[in-house]
């Protein structure tokens, strides 16, 4: 998960900001207690002194004792290696290695400058070098990757709730459709997210960039592959949202700054283009794009959800809407017709949709259910719970979802490092940092961040690689259309065989539905089987 809609709107000010990429991290070793200073956010404080669990192994000599650093470095604990096993789907058993731990970087001067908090877990199995290995990471810009770990590919699932919705209520259970029955894992947090911090309180911002971001983060699986002779095993890129942005920015430079070149890439809910993701619903191909969404969450709600029903409203959004938009305001009876057909498909009062003039952007979050006085989920269009101002003309509640459910990941993987993973430590967890959206900076001047470009390079120049990205057809945030109208602008050929998109029911976080969940994890297995 991530808390990207945040770290979009801030791109409207940072594209009149310079790239600013200071003295970027090159790291060289492994260390037990690096870190810095905490850079606010939303975070999660760790208790000292807590007795381990029963599900906790024991706990290894991951890291290598060393004096503390200054600061908040000091609360950084040397790397955490523990034993487990969890129960698959099939019933088999599977042992595991958890190392939770970080990695120092250091700038030209040979200064440290950040470390790095990752977890990786290993399967114990015959041939493990030569296993495939995932490096994993959330987005935002800001999120660290307990949504991921405890929520769709670790050996521990977050569960909220008998409902599945409830943040007060989070337990912890074996996940029987974890990816780790198919590959070794490693999720990475960026500086500033979970544990990882700048060496110096003015050195965060330093990597609160695109490049240097994938910069830091190449050098962290380069250094991983390095000290743990993974240098034989095929290498993937797991990212969410903005994370997907960053995947291929991440394959890029392994490719060109340290020789390495991955397998694949498997990205869930991209951002893939700035022109749709920033503003992009002001202009008609953006709202044509963001349209099949809204009708599939429609669809949802009055459960009527069919693929026939869904290709429909896509056809209409890229033929009737999509030219009615482009060209002046219908009028009369035309009018009528029309936004009547745009609200029956979206379940939004036609009045709404004659103010919007077609043109949906943000109204569905207080006028889908304004009679019901419900806010509605950017994250999820099916998703709504009462507004705690229905007084209010405009949306001012947080997000039900992103607000009012998962930043509950913080807490619950906290516990999970302290208690079985061993890994304790004072230092604020930053689940979500704010901070990073407000400050993140895109790229020079006023062009928009792609990664199309990026795309087309990777398939060309590794005929072996393979892309899959996956979709929750209600989510409002990334909606899908965005990513099949790049993935159809690629260049034909080849490529075309080894692109994929995927798309379940749910929202941005779809995995949050066990279905979605288990139906993905059974897409991604195939990927990582093909030669």
């Amino acid at each position: 998960m991530i808390d990207c809609r945040r770290g979009f709107a801030a791109f409207a000010f940072a594209t009149f900001l310079s790239l600013a990429i200071g003295a970027v991290a090159l790291a060289q070793e492994h260390h037990g207690r690096p870190g810095e200073h905490h850079q606010g956010g939303q975070g999660v404080s760790q208790e000292p002194g807590q007795q381990p669990s029963q599900h906790q192994g024991q706990p290894g000599g991951g890291g290598r004792p060393e004096p503390a650093g200054p600061g908040v470095l000091s609360l950084l604990p040397a790397d955490s290696v523990t034993e487990h096993s969890v129960t698959l789907g099939d019933g088999s058993k599977l042992d595991y290695t958890a190392t939770a731990g970080t990695f120092s970087l250091f700038n030209q001067s040979g200064e440290r400058s950040a470390a790095i908090f990752y977890t990786a877990y290993v399967a114990k199995s015959p041939g493990a070098t030569h296993r495939p290995v995932t490096f994993v990471f959330n987005g935002g810009p800001g999120a660290a990757s307990a949504f991921l770990n405890l929520g769709l590919v670790g050996p521990r699932l977050a569960q909220f709730g008998s409902n599945g919705r409830d943040g007060a209520q989070v337990s912890l259970v074996d996940n029987p459709n974890t990816w780790l029955a198919f590959t070794d894992l490693v999720l990475i947090d960026p500086v500033g997210t979970g544990w990882s911090r700048a060496a110096k309180p003015d050195g965060a911002e330093a990597f609160w960039n695109v490049n240097a971001d994938a910069e830091s983060m190449a050098k962290v699986i380069a250094l991983y592959v390095a000290k743990n002779n993974r240098v034989s095993s095929p290498k993937f890129i797991l990212g969410e949202s903005y994370g997907g942005f960053r995947a291929v920015k991440v394959a890029r430079t392994l490719q060109n700054d340290q020789g390495i070149s991955v397998s694949g890439i498997i990205m869930l809910s991209p951002m893939l283009e700035g022109a749709f993701q920033f503003g992009g619903e002001r202009f008609a191909l953006g709202a044509a794009l963001q349209l099949p969404s809204l009708a599939a969450a429609e669809m949802e709600r009055k459960g009527t959800f069919s693929e026939q029903a869904l290709a429909q409203a896509e056809h209409f959004a890229l033929t009737d809407y999509l030219t009615t938009l482009a060209g002046p305001p219908p009028q009369g009876d035309a009018a009528k017709a029309f936004y009547a057909r745009v609200a029956a498909m979206t379940g939004l009062p036609q009045d709404v949709v004659e103010r919007q003039r077609g043109f949906i952007g943000d109204a569905y979050v207080k006028d889908l259910h304004a009679g019901d006085h419900k806010i509605v989920s950017h994250y999820d269009a099916t998703f709504a719970v009462d507004d705690p101002n229905p007084e209010s003309p405009v949306a001012r509640a947080p997000d039900p979802i992103l607000d009012g459910l998962v930043r509950s990941y913080g807490g619950a993987f906290v516990a999970y490092a302290r208690d079985e993973l061993g890994f304790k430590t004072d230092m604020t967890y930053n689940l979500l940092n704010d901070e990073i959206a407000g400050r993140w900076k895109w790229g020079p001047g006023h062009s928009q961040p792609s990664v199309a470009e990026d795309l087309r390079v990777l398939l060309e120049l590794t005929p072996s690689f393979r892309l899959m990205i996956a979709h929750g057809y209600s989510d409002m945030v990334t909606p899908y259309a965005m990513t099949r109208y790049v993935l159809d602008h690629l260049p034909p050929g080849e490529a075309e065989e080894r692109t994929q998109l995927r798309l379940y029911r749910g929202g941005h976080m779809f995995y949050l539905d066990p279905d979605s969940r288990k139906a993905f994890t059974a897409d991604a297995r195939t990927m990582f089987a093909s030669p």
